[in-house]
């Protein structure tokens, strides 16, 4: 049983900027990742990437704020209104007339690339034209905490504030950072994480990893395929409503999915990706994140009835993430389906792990698993059995989502269908 429940939500994605519309797009097994088109990334080896093209920030926010920051807290801003929407909730709720007060909402968010692109841009005029035409916010647009800042401003929340940064992992670290939160007397947590890394800096940085699929082709990005050749990054996010269960049903509205338990561990000692103990040090740190997680939701390895992976589509890295689903949850891991959603998303880093809890938590509400976009059945490389084609119906009681930071970073959350919880039946409402 937990006491702490998502009860909105939130997304802006390459393949839909509304919850509803990712979700339909992840069943439909859609992909969003295509050709660049922000700048010419003809000089680059790595030319595709998961684009939000259909997001225009002029069309939500307030002009004076499009100006101060950039598009990773843009697209923040814009999947915390529908997630408050989406929970009937909103400053209205907390402006002093009712039980709930501006302290007793917070925010926590992830952050792995930051500002990249507002940053660039005021550098360039910098060196271009010098320090007078550098720009009165880049102190703080691109900082790693500008999101949560602007979260909290714009919507008047000022319980418990927090960023978590530990690259791909922290997507899933702001979940149970937030669920900690309202567990310790914060009624209301918004929490998730966003990221717009596709800008020639921060591209840059990310090619020097040596894990980006270089392969010209929207279908680049292939989790657990026989042709795995690294990933492509993404941008976007997902942010989530959390509460106190009791808060929640006292206010009617039903949880999509409960948060029952975490966990996060590290590598240990940093050795470089292409040391022979790297991925095995991964697969052992991975596999402790699960089994601890499990334990604190109370759930056995056999309770897990679907995994929603990393799925980073680095041959070595698939094999551990498999390694370690199967030390963790044993033979019964046989008859789990596992899917990566970050397949037609590209890779978002610390939004990825956002996206997956996003897609989870809909499936725990619908009883169905979305495939792994552009791979079919005799393209898998791995022992697993990977959901391809089409989306895999059946009773969800529990799943278990998976993300790890390069540098050793491993999280694993599992979340419970809210009926089996908490036993909530309140309509959902919309403010």
């Amino acid at each position: 049983m937990s006491d702490v429940v998502i009860t909105g939500l939130g997304v802006v994605a390459p393949t839909g900027t509304s919850a509803e519309d990712f979700w339909r797009s992840a069943l439909a097994g859609a992909c969003g990742v295509r050709r660049i088109s922000r700048f010419d990334p003809g000089r680059y080896p790595v030319r595709y990437a998961g684009e939000v093209t259909r997001f225009d920030p002029a069309g939500s926010l307030d002009p004076r704020i499009v100006v101060q920051t950039d598009l990773w807290t843009q697209f923040a801003l814009e999947a915390t209104w529908q997630a408050l929407a989406s929970a009937a909730l909103g400053p209205q709720c907390w402006d002093g007339s009712g039980d709930l007060g501006s302290f007793d909402v917070g925010v926590t968010t992830s952050a792995g690339s930051g500002g990249n692109a507002f940053g660039q841009r005021e550098i360039e005029a910098l060196w271009a034209r010098g320090p007078r035409h550098v720009g009165p916010y880049q102190s703080i647009a691109w900082f790693y905490a500008a999101s949560t800042g602007q979260i909290s401003i714009a919507n008047t929340m000022r319980g418990p504030c927090a960023v978590v940064s530990s690259e791909s992992a922290g997507g899933l670290d702001a979940v149970a950072h937030a669920r900690l939160a309202v567990r310790r007397g914060c009624r209301v947590q918004v929490c998730g994480g966003t990221e717009a890394p596709i800008s020639p800096y921060a591209l840059t940085c990310q090619w020097r990893s040596g894990l980006l699929s270089e392969r010209d082709d929207p279908q680049a990005y292939r989790p657990f395929a026989h042709d795995a050749s690294g990933y492509v990054p993404g941008e976007g996010g997902a942010v989530l409503v959390l509460e106190n269960a009791g808060h929640a049903r006292a206010r009617g509205v039903r949880a999509l999915a409960a948060v029952a338990g975490h966990a996060a561990t590290f590598t240990g000692p940093q050795q470089a990706v292409g040391d022979t103990d790297y991925w095995r040090h991964t697969s052992e740190a991975t596999a402790a994140a699960i089994r601890l997680a499990l334990q604190q939701a109370r759930v056995p390895p056999t309770g897990i009835d679907a995994v929603f992976a990393d799925g980073m589509a680095v041959p070595q890295a698939d094999a551990a993430e498999i390694a370690a689903l199967r030390l963790a949850l044993g033979p019964s891991f046989d008859r789990v389906p596992v899917t990566a959603v970050a397949a037609g998303l590209g890779r978002a880093y610390s939004a990825a792990g956002a996206f997956a809890v996003a897609a989870a938590a809909l499936a725990l509400r619908d009883g169905v698993v979305p495939p792994t976009p552009g791979l079919t059945a005799n393209e898998v490389a791995v022992p697993a059995d990977v959901v391809t084609g089409a989306p895999r119906s059946g009773p969800l009681r529990h799943v278990l989502v998976l993300a790890r930071g390069f540098g050793g970073f491993s999280s694993a959350v599992v979340l419970a269908s809210a009926t089996d919880s908490e036993g909530m039946t309140g309509r959902r409402r919309t403010p």
